[in-house]
């Protein structure tokens, strides 16, 4: 018999607000967190775009050893989770003494790697890296380092799926305790917002030129869009078996209803309709539900020609006769990476909570795909029971998460 996965507590560290309340007040007033740095200008950068994060104070929170082993990403990652585990009642003697395991969404830590070859160069002595760099270079930096900090026991694992991590995240730690393997798992996604490990992507002309206006630049779903804007943070999220998280009293924010993922099988960087809207039914059929049932979609959508038109034509296909609001996150916060699913879950989950639709600002004008869906262009004020959220990322990996309301007679 499958259990049901709650979610219990929630953290954010981002662009739009250091924290819930913060990001809350951004995501219903339409807040931009797009600026510009100059350093990608002298770098060799085309665009200088990019989502402005501060790195966190966390001297005083952790001693020195934790915090010379994160990386820039492992620093929003612990903000974002020291505010979950305190939403959700989990406090350092019961991480100690129950097992909590962790999936945690990361595809790059660029700005380590590169710091360590620097130092190496500099002084032709890798004695002199110190032991720390090796644990902010690898790819599972965040993971280990949270599975170190907060004392967790179960499941340790990064998930690296290109911009669909955080979200495939999520849906493994809803595997993980529908079928019995853990009672309660950290998930989310982090992502650096250095201009190291963004270069690659300006390479591609992915990004937008639009620098004469950066708030506007970010415009998912808008016939004029001429690319994304990088960005990053942390998002986290505590998921937990529902009989698990009642006996300990813990504060219910939702249910994860429906899990769904597919894989184009074809190009690298193309993305697809058809591999899109596998998802989306997939996470309908785990859930449960009927198209007619999503109160909302949160779009994937980061401002790119071909990403929004094969998204709006996957969701005009599983959507088109019920007319969902749809809007993408992304309009405010840039494109998030490795944390988007992640964050857009909580972004959502906010939403759910406030009972509103945080609108796709700088929608201006819908192109031939755009104008069958239903973009909330404006903070639309609207009962959420049910969300879908997409995530999708280069070599077609596909994810798509169903989150429900908790009804007061659960």
């Amino acid at each position: 018999m499958k259990r049901r996965v709650v979610i219990t507590g929630c953290g954010i560290y981002s662009c739009i607000g250091k924290n819930m309340e913060e990001v809350k007040h951004s995501l219903y007033h339409g807040v931009s967190g797009i600026g510009i740095d100059p350093a990608r200008k002298t770098y060799g950068y085309r665009s200088l775009l990019t989502g402005i994060v501060e790195r966190p104070e966390l001297k005083g929170l952790l001693d020195r050893r934790s915090r010379i082993s994160l990386a820039e990403q492992g620093e929003y990652a612990v903000a974002a989770t020291l505010e979950a585990f305190g939403n959700a009642g989990i406090d350092a003697d019961y991480a100690e003494n129950n097992e909590i395991g962790i999936f945690y969404g990361n595809d790059s830590s660029a700005k380590a790697v590169i710091d360590a070859h620097n130092k190496i160069i500099e002084k032709r002595d890798t004695m002199l890296l110190g032991s720390e760099a090796v644990f902010r270079s690898m790819n599972s930096t965040v993971s280990i380092n949270l599975a170190t900090i907060f004392k967790l026991k179960g499941v340790n694992m990064t998930v690296s799926s290109a911009c669909a991590s955080g979200s495939h995240a999520i849906g493994l730690g809803y595997v993980f305790i529908r079928d019995g393997l853990q009672e309660m798992v950290l998930c989310g996604g982090a992502q650096e917002t250095n201009f190291y490990s963004m270069g690659s992507f300006d390479a591609l002309s992915v990004f937008s030129v639009r620098m004469d206006a950066p708030q506007k630049a970010s415009r998912p779903f808008d016939a004029s869009r001429d690319g994304l804007v990088p960005s990053g943070g942390a998002a986290s999220l505590i998921l937990e078996e529902y009989e698990h998280a009642v006996k300990r009293g813990a504060p219910i924010l939702a249910e994860v209803a429906g899990y769904g993922f597919s894989s184009n099988g074809a190009s690298i960087s193309q993305p697809s309709d058809f591999g899109s809207e596998t998802a989306m039914k997939r996470a309908l059929a785990d859930a449960g539900i009927s198209a007619g049932e999503v109160d909302y979609v949160n779009a994937h959508a980061t401002s790119t020609p071909q990403g929004d038109m094969f998204e709006a034509m996957a969701i005009n296909r599983v959507f088109g006769a019920h007319k969902p609001p749809v809007s993408s996150t992304k309009s405010m916060t840039g494109h998030e990476c490795w944390m988007a699913g992640a964050s857009e879950a909580v972004y959502s989950l906010i939403m759910m909570q406030h009972s509103f639709v945080a609108p796709n600002i700088n929608f201006e004008q819908p192109d031939e795909y755009s104008a069958r869906l239903n973009i909330a262009t404006e903070t639309v004020e609207k009962n959420i029971n049910v969300f879908l959220s997409n995530s999708f990322g280069f070599g077609g990996a596909n994810s798509a998460l169903i989150v429900k309301k908790i009804t007061n007679d659960e």
